[in-house]
C-alpha cells in the first residue's frame, strides 16, 4: 500500500469528463443517467484500500440522505493484481447492501480515472449540475480522519453538498484526499 494525495488537473468549473461503464446492478451508466440531479459526487474508490473502506458507510449515507445528490463509486483497480477489487467481488457488495450508492462502476480500461486525473482511493469529486452540463465544484476529502481507524470530527464533503444544493458558497477549504495509489495495471 502507498499512501498518495490527489492532485488531479481538474479545476473548478471545468465540466466533468463523459464516461460510460457497467455497473455493479448490471446496467451500464452514462454521465447524463445522472442529469436529472442537481449534484453529483464521483468518487474513485475500490473495494480492497483500507481508506476507502473507511469511507463507504459516509458514501452512504450521502446517497441516502440527499435527494438532489447522485453518489458515483468508480473502481478503476487492477483486478487481475487485487482480485478483492474485482467487478463480481462489487457486485456482491452491491447485492448485500455493503454499498448503496446510486452506482458503483467498473473502469476496467483505467482510461476514465486517467481523464479524472484521479491518483487514489478514495479520490472524491463534487460536481453541480449546470443547465446540464456538470462542472467542479469541489475536490476534496470525505472528512477529516485521514487515517482508517480514526473518528471524523468534522464530515467536510456532506457541508460542501448541503452547501452546493443550497446554492450557498462551500464553506470548507479543499483538502487532497489521500489514501492508497491506485493500482494502474502494468504496460
Amino acid at each position: 500500500m502507498v499512501l498518495m494525495e490527489s492532485d488531479s488537473e481538474l479545476t473548478r468549473g471545468d465540466e466533468a469528463p463523459d464516461f460510460e461503464l457497467p455497473g455493479a446492478d448490471g446496467e451500464t451508466h452514462s454521465l447524463d443517467d445522472f442529469a436529472d440531479y442537481d449534484a453529483l459526487l464521483v468518487v474513485f474508490t475500490c473495494n480492497h484500500c483500507p481508506y476507502a473502506e473507511a469511507k463507504v458507510d459516509e458514501l452512504n449515507y450521502l446517497a441516502s440522505a440527499y435527494d438532489d445528490l447522485a453518489v458515483v463509486g468508480i473502481n478503476p483497480n487492477d483486478a487481475e493484481a487485487y482480485p478483492d477489487d474485482s467487478f463480481e467481488r462489487m457486485a456482491e457488495r452491491v447485492e448485500d447492501g455493503e454499498i448503496r450508492f446510486t452506482a458503483y462502476l467498473r473502469d476496467e480500461s483505467q482510461a476514465v480515472a486517467s481523464e479524472y486525473g484521479a491518483v487514489c482511493t478514495p479520490d472524491p469529486f463534487l460536481f453541480e449540475n449546470d443547465g446540464g452540463a456538470f462542472r467542479l465544484e469541489f475536490h476534496s476529502r470525505i472528512d477529516d480522519a485521514m487515517k482508517p481507524d480514526a473518528e471524523p470530527e468534522r464530515y467536510e464533503m456532506r457541508e460542501a453538498v448541503e452547501a452546493l444544493l443550497a446554492g450557498e458558497e462551500i464553506p470548507v477549504a479543499e483538502t487532497p484526499s489521500q489514501g492508497c495509489s491506485i493500482k494502474w495495471r502494468e504496460e
